[in-house]
C-alpha cells in the first residue's frame, strides 16, 4: 500500500526547498557566506552539528540584515509582493 502524501508533507518539502534555494543564492552572491560555509563544513573542526548550524544561521542573519539595509527599497517591494501573492492564493 502506498503511503498517503499529505498537504503538510508537501508544505514541509516546499519550505525545505525554499531554504535550500535561499542558502544557495547567498552562497553564490556573498563571499562571506561561501567562506564561512566551507569553513563550517570542513572536517578539520570538531564542533557539533548544532554549533555549526547555529554559526551558519547567525551568518545568514547578519548577511540578510546587511543586504536589507543596502537594498531597502527592493526589500519593501519584495515584502509587499509576497503579502499580495499570499492574499491571492488564499482566495
Amino acid at each position: 500500500m502506498r503511503p498517503k502524501f499529505t498537504r503538510g508533507m508537501g508544505e514541509a518539502i516546499a519550505s525545505l526547498l525554499c531554504f535550500i534555494g535561499i542558502l544557495g543564492a547567498l552562497v553564490a552572491l556573498d563571499d562571506r557566506v561561501r567562506d564561512r560555509l566551507s569553513f563550517e563544513m570542513s572536517s578539520e573542526r570538531l564542533a557539533s552539528w548544532g554549533d555549526r548550524a547555529g554559526s551558519v544561521a547567525n551568518l545568514i542573519a547578519e548577511v540578510a540584515r546587511d543586504q536589507s539595509i543596502e537594498h531597502a527599497p527592493l526589500l519593501v517591494f519584495s515584502v509587499v509582493a509576497v503579502v499580495l501573492v499570499l492574499f491571492m492564493l488564499r482566495t
